[in-house]
C-alpha cells in the first residue's frame, strides 16, 4: 500500500502527517517553534527552525508510521503546505540572508501606497486579483531595497516558507500556483508570473522560483534531503499548496458552493470558484486554488485562534494551572468557564485586530479592542467576547463573498478552533449556518499529501481523491434562541472599527515616533 507524507509550515508549529492511498492517517508529528517580534509592526522567523522542525517532525512522524505499518512502510510522495507570503531572501550560494518576514508583518504600509501608486488600483486588481497589503510579498521586497540595501545587493532568489523547505529537500527552487498568488507579483487570471508587476517593480524576474500546478512533480528527494529525512533518494516531491489553498483540499473544498472557514492563528474563509472571480474593491483576496485550472476567492482575520491564544498566555494563569493540575489543555479549561457565560457577554464586544486587519479593512495600523466592559465582566466573559468577536469579524468575510455572488451552501470548520464545541456554537448561531467538521485535523498537511497522491497519479484528479480521502461529519446547527441577540449584536459590532480608525491610525504615528 502506497502512504504519502505531508509537511505544512506553520507560523506556530511545523507539522507532518502521514497518510494511506485511502486518506486514513496513519501517523503525525508536530514541533513547535517562536514567532519573533524585535520591533513593533514586525514579525520574523528564521527559517533554520523550520528545516530543523520539518527534519525532526518528519523522523517523529515516520517512526511512528512504522509503528503502526511495520518495515512495509513505503513513502510514495511528499507535499508541501506552508504559511503564505513569508519572504526568504537567499544568496548565490544558496545561504539565507536575513531571518524570513512573515505574512502577518506590518511594516511596509509605505510600500503598499508605493505599489497602489505605480500601478493604479484598478490595473492592480486586474493583473493580480489583489490589492496591495502589508502581509504580502512584494512590498517586503521594495522594504528590503530601501532599509536593508547591503542585503538587497546580495539577493539571488525570494523563497515563500514551504518553498524553502523544498530547496532543502531536493535542491531545486520552485514554487507553485496557489502560493505565488499570495505574492502580488502574479498574473492570477492567467496563473504564471507577471513580467508587468515585476519591471514596474523593478523585481528581477530571475529572483522568482520556476511555478508549477500544484499537483506537478516539482524535484526528488535529494541525497542530502533523503539522509536528513530518513527516506530513501528519488522520492517526488509535489508543488503542494499554501496554506490555505491545501487546507482547502484537505477540506474537500474543490466544488462550487463548498465553503470552508479556517480557525487557525489566522481565521480564513475560502469560496472554491470555478473561474477568477474578483472583488473589485480588493477586500477580499483572489488566488489560484491548488486545484489546476480552478482559483478560490478568500477572506481573512489576521487573528483568529491568535487572538485567543493571546488571551490565555496574557490573562489566564488561573487557567493555566488547573489545566496544569487536570491534565487538560488550557483551552478546554477556558472553554468551560466560557460556556457559563450568556450568549453576548452582557454588551462585551471584543474587535480582533491584534495583528492589523486584511477584511473586510486592509488596515496595516487596526488593533484590537475590548468595548463595553463593566464591573461584572470576568475573564469568562471576555474569553467569550473573544469567540464572539472572531466570529463576527469572520461573517464579515462570508458577507463579502455573498455580495461577489459566492454563496455557503455547505460551511465546513476547520483549525484549532474547530475543536471547541462552544467556538463550533457560536459560530452556527452567528453565521447562522449548520456547521461541518472534517476527520483530519491537519488540514494543510492533510491536503498537501493528497496532493502528492495525484502528482504521482494514484488518483486522476483532485476532486476524485476528496471524494474518496476525506471525510466530513455534521457538527451542529444554529440555536433559533440565540439568533435575533447575535444579530443585534452585529450591528453594533460592524461600524466599531469605523469608530475607531483615526485613533488606530494616530495610535501608529505615535509608537513609530517613540519606539
Amino acid at each position: 500500500m502506497p502512504y504519502f507524507l505531508g509537511i505544512d509550515v506553520g507560523t506556530s508549529a511545523l507539522k507532518t502527517l502521514l497518510i494511506s492511498d485511502e486518506g486514513k492517517v496513519i501517523s503525525s508529528a508536530s514541533v513547535d517553534y517562536p514567532l519573533l517580534t524585535p520591533r513593533p509592526n514586525w514579525a520574523e522567523q528564521d527559517p533554520a527552525i523550520w528545516w530543523d522542525a520539518a527534519v525532526r517532525a518528519a523522523k517523529e512522524c515516520l517512526g511512528r508510521g512504522k509503528e503502526v505499518v511495520g518495515d512495509s512502510l513505503v513513502v510514495e510522495a511528499l507535499g508541501l503546505s506552508g504559511q503564505m507570503h513569508g519572504s526568504v531572501f537567499i544568496n548565490g550560494e544558496g545561504g539565507v540572508l536575513r531571518p524570513a518576514i512573515l505574512w502577518c508583518d506590518q511594516r511596509t504600509e509605505e510600500q503598499c501606497g508605493e505599489i497602489n501608486d505605480k500601478l493604479g488600483f484598478n490595473k492592480l486588481i486586474g493583473i493580480t486579483g489583489n490589492r496591495a497589503v502589508a502581509g504580502f510579498t512584494a512590498p517586503k521586497i521594495l522594504w528590503l531595497r530601501r532599509n536593508e540595501p547591503e542585503i538587497y545587493r546580495q539577493v539571488e532568489k525570494v523563497l515563500l516558507p514551504k518553498d524553502y523547505i523544498r530547496y532543502k529537500l531536493t535542491g531545486e527552487f520552485a514554487t507553485e500556483v496557489s502560493d505565488a498568488s499570495g505574492t502580488l507579483l502574479f498574473n492570477v487570471k492567467e496563473r504564471k508570473w507577471s513580467e508587468e508587476m515585476l519591471d514596474t517593480l523593478d523585481i528581477p524576474r530571475r529572483w522568482m522560483p520556476d511555478c508549477y500546478e500544484s499537483t506537478k512533480i516539482s524535484g526528488c528527494l535529494s541525497k542530502k534531503g533523503a539522509i536528513a529525512l530518513g527516506l530513501p533518494e528519488g522520492i517526488p516531491v509535489v508543488g503542494g499548496g499554501g496554506d490555505q489553498a491545501a487546507g482547502a483540499v484537505g477540506n474537500g473544498i474543490v466544488v462550487p458552493g463548498a465553503v470552508s472557514c479556517v480557525l487557525g492563528t489566522s481565521g480564513v474563509v475560502f469560496w472554491h470558484s470555478e473561474e477568477p472571480l474578483y472583488d473589485t474593491r480588493g477586500r477580499l483576496h483572489a488566488f489560484c486554488h491548488a486545484v489546476p485550472g480552478k482559483w478560490h476567492l478568500m477572506g481573512v482575520t489576521l487573528s483568529a485562534g491568535g487572538s485567543l491564544k493571546w488571551f490565555k498566555d496574557n490573562l489566564c494563569p488561573e487557567e493555566i494551572e488547573e489545566a496544569r493540575r487536570k491534565g487538560v489543555s488550557a483551552y478546554q479549561v477556558i472553554d468551560e468557564k466560557a460556556e457559563a457565560v450568556d450568549p453576548g457577554c452582557e454588551g462585551l464586544l471584543f474587535l480582533p485586530y491584534l495583528a492589523g486587519e486584511r477584511t473586510p479593512y486592509a488596515d496595516a495600523s487596526a488593533r484590537g479592542a475590548f468595548v463595553g466592559l463593566s464591573l461584572r465582566h470576568s475573564r469568562a466573559h471576555m474569553a467569550r467576547s473573544v469567540m464572539e468577536g472572531v466570529s463576527m469579524s469572520l461573517k464579515d468575510c462570508l458577507e463579502l463573498g455573498r455580495e461577489c455572488g459566492v454563496e455557503a451552501h455547505r460551511l465546513y470548520l476547520s483549525g484549532g478552533g474547530a475543536r471547541s464545541p462552544l467556538w463550533r456554537q457560536i459560530a452556527a448561531d452567528i453565521w447562522e449556518k449548520e456547521i461541518n467538521v472534517v476527520g483530519a485535523n491537519e488540514g494543510p498537511a492533510f491536503g498537501a499529501a493528497i496532493l502528492a497522491a495525484v502528482g504521482v497519479g494514484v488518483y486522476q484528479s483532485v476532486e476524485d481523491a476528496c471524494n474518496r480521502m476525506v471525510a466530513t461529519e455534521f457538527a451542529g446547527n444554529p440555536l433559533p434562541e440565540n439568533l435575533d441577540l447575535y444579530r443585534d449584536i452585529y450591528q453594533l459590532f460592524r461600524p466599531m472599527y469605523s469608530s475607531l480608525k483615526d485613533f488606530f491610525m494616530n495610535n501608529r504615528k505615535i509608537l513609530e515616533k517613540h519606539y
